[in-house]
Parts: structure tokens; sequence; C-alpha cells
């Protein structure tokens, strides 16, 4: 989400249950979007304080950017890193949607993930993945499976079939 979006997210888009945050209105006219959450995420937000409409109360993006501005700056300092001080809420978008991009090389999945009505918007996120992956992109971890069990443990670890052999299936997952 953006930090709008965040920001203006009330207590009747999240269904606690399902772990799942309904986005109905959403920013620069992107479209609407349904999330599946971790369970973490969904705890957090489960702790704040319901006193509002509103999931982080009255909270503004302004007050939002300000608490980010304040936190990177002592993180920069006390890790000695510079860079830190540059990270802001668009860049970390940016980094979600390179990463999801690289997971899923699926330009699609990333657009509606994302929310963007025009695939050139998702482009980007196409471009910055190869430019930092251009070394690793043909590199894969390549795993075989014999049976029904080990072959659902690397699905749910995100490997994909590649084909089938002697009655044994091959596994592959980008590095």
């Amino acid at each position: 989400m953006r930090i709008g979006e965040c920001v203006s997210l009330t207590w009747t888009c999240i269904d606690f249950e399902r772990r799942i945050i309904t986005l109905n209105d959403p920013e620069k006219h992107s479209l609407p979007r349904i999330f599946k959450v971790s369970l973490t995420l969904i705890s957090m937000l489960g702790n704040q304080p319901k006193e509002n409409e509103k999931v982080f109360g009255k909270t503004t993006t302004m007050t939002a950017q300000l608490c980010l501005i304040q936190t990177r700056k002592k993180a920069a300092r006390r890790l000695t890193d510079p860079r830190i001080g540059k990270i802001h809420f668009h860049l970390i978008r940016h980094w979600f949607g390179t990463m999801e991009y690289h997971k899923t090389p699926d330009m699609d999945h990333v657009r509606r993930l994302l929310g963007h009505k025009s695939i050139l918007n998702t482009q980007l996120y196409v471009n910055m993945e190869k430019v930092f992956f251009s070394e690793s992109a043909d590199q894969y971890t390549v795993k075989v499976a014999s049976t029904l069990e080990e072959a659902c443990k690397l699905a749910e670890l995100g490997f994909e079939v590649v084909t089938e052999m002697e009655g044994k299936k091959i596994f592959r997952k980008r590095k």
C-alpha cells in the first residue's frame, strides 16, 4: 500500500479471522485490491488501540513521514550508514515491487498487487529487477522430488516444476 492508503485504512477493512485487508479506496486512481497478510501483521494490527474508526488513529501522511525521518536518522547514526537516511516510503514500495517480480517473474501479478491500471507502470519494477539481479537471473537451485510429500514441501518453498524424469519431478527456484 501507499502511505496515504495505510493511514486512511479503517477497521472495517480488516478481516482478522481470515487475515485479509481490503483496500477499497486506493490513491492515484489505482485499482482496489485485497491482501492476504501474515499472522505477525494481523497480531500487530490487533494490538493497535481501537479508539478511532481508522486503524492508525489521527495519523496523517505528514506525521507518518516525519516519524520515518526521525527513525531513519537515528538508525543512520547508530549504524553509521548515511544511505539509511535516504530511505522513504515510496522507495520501500519500489523495493517490494522489484522483489516480488524477482520471486515470481509475472508482470501482471505485480501489477495487480500494486494496484496499477496499466502494465506500463509496472515496467519500472521489471527494469529494476534486471539491473539488480542480471548476474543471477539465470541461476537456479534445483531439487528432485521422489514422493508426493517431497513435492508438496518444495512447492510450499516456492519451487516450480520443470519436468518429470524416471518417475521423479524436477523443481527449480531462482537463487
